[in-house]
């Protein structure tokens, strides 16, 4: 259950430590180069957060029967909540690691002046280092080196961005890693064996959503 007292207990004990990491001034230092207050970083990633727990369905496909469980996860990006297989699996999309972030990405470019060019070349870079080195895991879903996007991203904005490559390095690392990594990699999903696949990861610290963030600060 999404909300059972461990989930219930995990959530608050990171909403803590959010609180926290605000009052340090690391999360607050981070949306500010991005034009957000501290009141609105800290409700963006408490909807995040939350978010984090609601998987909407998009469609499904038919896939193989799933191997033998795999033993060590190393890292992930597109992973899925444990269900019974039904020979089909359920691909949907995280609000907290994928919805959210996409949309953010949209507002941020809207309402600051990067430019289309910048913001296109950047994410197609982003992209295509993105679907280079993740690698579909059988049983598991599609993973990929969790810095390899921040870091991309990063130095993409720093050659392209100029004064805005805080916008630019989030929207090139969010958008860079969706494309890349999750919708490039649908074909791929039919083969891994997973009753589900959750696109955005595994919730807001486990797929774009931190991507995003991550490279603003190495910006």
């Amino acid at each position: 259950m999404p909300f059972s007292l461990l989930y219930l207990a995990l959530f608050l004990a990171a909403l803590g430590m959010l609180m926290v990491l605000v009052q340090l001034g690391l999360v607050t230092m981070t949306f500010e180069k991005l034009g957000l207050s501290q009141d609105s970083a800290f409700l963006l990633l408490f909807l995040s957060l939350f978010g984090s727990a609601i998987n909407l369905p998009l469609f499904s496909l038919r896939s193989r029967a799933p191997p033998r469980p795999v033993e060590k996860v190393f890292y992930g990006l597109l992973r899925g909540p444990r269900l019974a297989w039904s020979g089909r699996t359920l691909v949907t999309v995280n609000v907290g690691g994928g919805l959210i972030p996409v949309l953010f990405s949209f507002y941020l470019f809207g309402h600051t002046p990067v430019g289309i060019v910048e913001t296109v070349v950047a994410t197609v870079i982003v992209a295509a280092v993105s679907y280079r080195l993740s690698r579909p895991l059988p049983g598991l879903g599609v993973a990929m080196p969790v810095l390899v996007a921040p870091v991309t991203a990063a130095l993409a904005a720093l050659l392209l961005g100029g004064e805005y490559r805080a916008p630019l390095a989030y929207i090139s690392g969010s958008l860079g890693v969706l494309i890349g990594a999750d919708l490039l990699r649908l074909r791929d999903i039919p083969a891994l064996g997973v009753p589900a696949a959750s696109i955005g990861g595994a919730g807001t610290f486990d797929g774009i959503f931190l991507t995003g963030l991550v490279a603003v600060l190495l910006s």
